[in-house]
């Protein structure tokens, strides 16, 4: 442990790990947490379409997709109708969701909502559409999902394949492996070894993701 510490390599490396998970972790959770809204909006319109066909106002539709949605829909839609009960407009309010929210499609439906009520047209029917159209994107990003599964699956192999090796080569040779963590030509080497594999798991990564 001593000899770890000693190494410049190993030691920056550790720092590196210590700065930037926490970010990194932030990053994946925030991207986890868009991705569920986003799942959950075109039923979301729905339900706001049947409401306002049903005869309800726009706020009290709101209020109603908040009641009737999960999280975390429910508690960003329940955001935007605190901001209506502050005094600020729906359009206004809508504009700060979308920057709290940075999705295409929710940024899209939201401008189709504030151009529609300037214009006077038939909201009904704009929220129709939109929630058609997110459905229709939903099964489009499903297949592209499935067709890169198979790749997504080898990267994941692969990054774990050393790994593994090294794991059943320390039962089969421990001497010859134990150099690799006692010595600091070995732990240099294994420090490398990790970054390459690190680079290696998000290129593959970046190649099997398509966006939308």
């Amino acid at each position: 442990l001593e000899l770890l510490f000693q190494l410049p390599v190993v030691t920056a490396a550790g720092i590196v790990v210590t700065l930037f998970t926490p970010h990194l972790m932030f990053n994946h959770l925030r991207k986890a947490r868009l991705k569920k809204f986003e799942e959950q909006l075109p039923d979301a319109f729905m339900l706001l379409s049947s409401s306002l066909q049903s005869g309800a106002s726009l706020n009290m539709a709101l209020e109603n997709v908040v009641h009737q949605s999960p999280a975390p829909l429910s508690q960003e839609f329940g955001l935007l109708i605190k901001n209506i009960r502050l005094g600020v407009t729906l359009e206004e309010a809508l504009i700060k969701l979308e920057i709290r929210l940075p999705l295409p499609s929710f940024i899209m439906a939201s401008s189709a909502i504030r151009i529609s009520r300037e214009v006077g047209g038939n909201l009904v029917e704009t929220i129709n559409g939109m929630a058609a159209m997110l459905r229709r994107k939903k099964v489009m990003e499903g297949k592209i999902d499935s067709l890169t599964a198979q790749g997504r699956a080898q990267g994941t192999f692969m990054a774990m394949l050393p790994i593994m090796l090294a794991i059943i080569l320390s039962f089969i040779e421990p001497e010859a492996m134990r150099q690799l963590y006692t010595t600091r030509n070995g732990l240099m080497v294994l420090a490398v070894m990790v970054v390459m594999e690190v680079l290696g798991f998000m290129f593959i990564k970046k190649i099997t993701r398509i966006d939308a």
